[in-house]
């Protein structure tokens, strides 16, 4: 069971990014899939968990309105769509199965600078 996260890049203040969190080993259908971020010198934040079974997700106060959840489940996909991207959006982001950070793959960096 592996989650690898792919997509960011450099992009000016309120642009927009989509990630992608790709599974391997299993369907998007049996496991909460949470995303996380970490910027230097910070703690990590959990920005979303998606629950399939209740079709719930949480989202962190600080990227409500503004990032979105998507899925293809053809290719065992959840997207992260990120909107009014903010300088302090600014981190590694990661995807985890269960929402469980300790779970997490390969980060993807996203810098939002002007």
């Amino acid at each position: 069971v592996q989650l690898q996260a792919s997509g960011g890049g450099l992009v000016q203040p309120g642009g927009s990014l989509r990630l992608s969190c790709v599974a391997s080993g299993f369907t998007l259908d049996y496991y909460a899939i949470g995303w996380f971020r970490q910027a230097p010198g910070k703690q990590r934040q959990v920005v979303s968990c998606y629950n399939n079974g209740p079709n719930t997700t949480y989202w962190a106060d600080s990227v409500k309105g503004r990032f979105a959840l998507s899925r293809d489940d053809a290719k065992s996909t959840l997207y992260l769509e990120m909107h009014s991207l903010k300088v302090e959006d600014t981190a590694v982001y990661y995807c985890a199965p269960s929402c469980n950070w300790d779970r997490r793959g390969q980060g993807t960096q996203v810098t939002v600078s002007s």
